[in-house]
């Protein structure tokens, strides 16, 4: 967080997520926050760790608040995001530069069909896959500003193929944002790839670690019924519960979040499973169960942790 002076008046600026990040934990911060280690605040050379940082609502908000964090380490699947903090991380001038050129190449396009057509051209050269990290992770921001709905996917052959978000007048260039991210992500230990990978960076240190995987689809939902062998299906979920009992063994604390599945099946029992013997607390979130429109609206998410109070 940081103080400016303007012309008549002082205003704040705080850090935040660059990206729009599907999942994200912006709303559910105050509510998770009540679920942290009571102590946590006033431990000495807090270590704190994310093995699915995603867009960083909650690493940003814990370097903020919490002044005893003395080492953090990042990890994401999602090479293009990582190169995207790393380059915020050490090279923001270059970042904003790009970003700059960016936005106004795609502010002085003159209607819609216009952007569309920046959009496509931008996506076809990120999909080209030889551009220099900060160009990347340029591309990387930009297309999660003006894409459809900020979502990140790809096809089969591992190009990126959102559809134009027909925004209109997008921040393309948040320099603020950055700025202020690159600051706190000095401290920041960044790595890419399984989550399992993190365990090495904390072995041997008493670390808190906060874990935000792909969520569990609903059960009796449309992307329950398409969960494949291919991506974090139950298989990875219990993988993931096993690694949580190998941190706990350890002495770590975690706190992790996962979908309900009560939503939609009371009878489906599969987090206390793999979970027994842990804390499991609900908390509401303002999700969709699914496209539809009667499918918004406040549905309760899982908070497991391995420690009480």
């Amino acid at each position: 967080m940081q103080t400016y002076i303007g012309f008549d008046h002082e205003f704040t600026i705080s850090a935040k997520p660059f990206v729009k990040w599907a999942g994200g934990k912006g709303r559910l911060i105050e509510q998770l926050e009540m679920l942290f280690p009571a102590d946590l605040a006033a431990r000495k050379n807090l270590t704190y760790v994310e093995p699915f940082v995603g867009g960083g609502a909650m690493v940003f908000h814990m370097l903020e608040k919490y002044k005893n964090i003395a080492r953090v380490v990042i990890n994401d699947f999602n090479k293009d995001l990582v190169t995207t903090y790393i380059q915020i991380k050490e090279c923001p001038d270059a970042l904003i530069g790009e970003l700059r050129k960016m936005q106004d190449a795609y502010r002085r396009c003159k209607d819609e069909d216009a952007k569309q057509e920046y959009y496509l051209a931008q996506r076809e050269k990120y999909n080209a896959r030889n551009s220099s990290p900060v160009e990347v992770a340029a591309f990387f921001i930009c297309l999660n500003r003006t894409c459809f709905n900020g979502l990140y996917r790809v096809n089969s052959k591992g190009g990126y193929n959102v559809p134009f978000g027909k925004v209109a007048n997008p921040l393309i260039c948040d320099e603020d944002t950055i700025r202020i991210d690159s600051q706190l992500l000095q401290k920041v230990e960044i790595l890419s790839g399984d989550f399992e990978g993190v365990y090495p960076h904390i072995k041997g240190k008493r670390a808190f670690v906060y874990f935000d995987p792909p969520y569990r689809p609903l059960p009796n939902t449309p992307s329950f019924t398409a969960y494949s062998k291919d991506g974090f299906n139950d298989e990875q979920q219990k993988r993931l519960a096993a690694f949580c009992r190998k941190l706990d063994a350890d002495g770590h604390q975690w706190l992790l979040s996962n979908s309900d599945p009560a939503n939609t099946d009371k009878e489906d029992k599969f987090f206390e499973e793999i979970f027994n013997g842990f804390d499991i607390k609900r908390v509401y979130a303002s999700r969709m169960i699914n496209s539809k429109a009667d499918g918004r609206g406040k549905i309760t998410e899982l908070a497991i942790r391995n420690y009480r109070g």
